[in-house]
């Protein structure tokens, strides 16, 4: 997940955060940039639009729901003081009005925004059916998917219940998916980092697995799979020893043997030495 600081200046900005993608949410935010306010909009789900866009019609006027909000709904997306977030949760705020710090999550949605075009043909091909939580479960949608057609931002994602089929594979459970985008982001420490909270040995691992994640990997089914294991050698290379120092706990009285100084022992050790755990590793050889 993606964490997003809104930048805390020493004087007032004129950036505004508005919560929530509904109407309300909407029309505050067009006024706001309107009169020249930055305005951040942030929102939950995939798209902005809230309830109202599960409407069909409007009290009292009876009017159609999506002819009111689909002319907002196209504004907000395409004006230039509006930065919409979705898939976003606000996780604190701190400082005063005109001048303050929000730390916003947003889930990943595994499609490329930039160059998704809102085509649907992921969603034909997908076979992977789950309940609509726009239509409240009454019908099912594809594991990618957007709300509803007219959506804004017009950008399908997909949601992920389980994990990868890599992430499955390996003996020590690693973040495949995460470290891969860390590295072609040039990520490098992130990504080592990512890798070290299940793997202590990278370089060496990355150098003798047999790399059941590769006979996992999905590429496979197009042309061939990713060279995971490759870019764990690579990035343990590439990093070396300017990955940060990790936190040990506080020491305890208690002490372990590890029998076997093997990939599994060494890893073991490395564990629970970081737990405050006097630790002796014990080996024939």
């Amino acid at each position: 997940m993606d964490t997003i600081e809104l930048k805390e200046e020493n004087h007032k900005v004129g950036s505004v955060l508005v919560v929530g993608g509904g109407v309300g949410g909407i029309q505050a935010s067009l006024d706001l940039a309107e009169s020249g306010y930055f305005v951040y909009l942030a929102e939950e789900t995939p798209a902005i639009g809230g309830v109202m866009a599960r409407l069909d019609k409007t009290f009292p006027t009876n009017d159609c729901s999506m002819c009111i909000l689909s002319p907002k709904l196209v504004e907000s997306g395409r004006h230039l003081n509006i930065d919409i977030l979705t898939c976003s949760e606000i996780e604190s705020v701190e400082g005063d009005p005109g001048n303050f710090k929000v730390k916003i999550k947003r889930r990943p949605v595994f499609v490329d925004p930039e160059k998704c075009t809102g085509c649907g043909e992921c969603a034909q091909v997908c076979p992977v059916s789950l309940p609509s939580e726009f239509d409240e479960g009454m019908v099912s949608r594809k594991a990618v998917s957007r709300p509803y057609p007219q959506a804004v931002p017009n950008v399908f994602t997909i949601e992920k219940i389980a994990k990868a089929p890599c992430r499955d594979a390996c003996p020590a459970g690693i973040n495949v998916q995460g470290y891969v985008a860390l590295l072609s982001q040039g990520k490098y420490k992130e990504a080592l980092k990512l890798i070290k909270e299940n793997l202590p040995l990278p370089g060496v691992i990355g150098r003798i697995c047999p790399h059941p994640c590769e006979s996992a990997c999905k590429r496979g089914m197009i042309d061939e799979p990713i060279s995971i294991c490759s870019l764990k050698r690579f990035l343990a290379d590439k990093v070396g020893d300017d990955s940060e120092d990790p936190v040990i706990s506080e020491k305890k009285d208690e002490k372990v043997a590890i029998i076997g100084s093997g990939p599994s022992g060494l890893t073991c050790a490395y564990f629970l030495a970081l737990k405050g755990y006097g630790v002796t590793v014990f080996e024939s050889l």
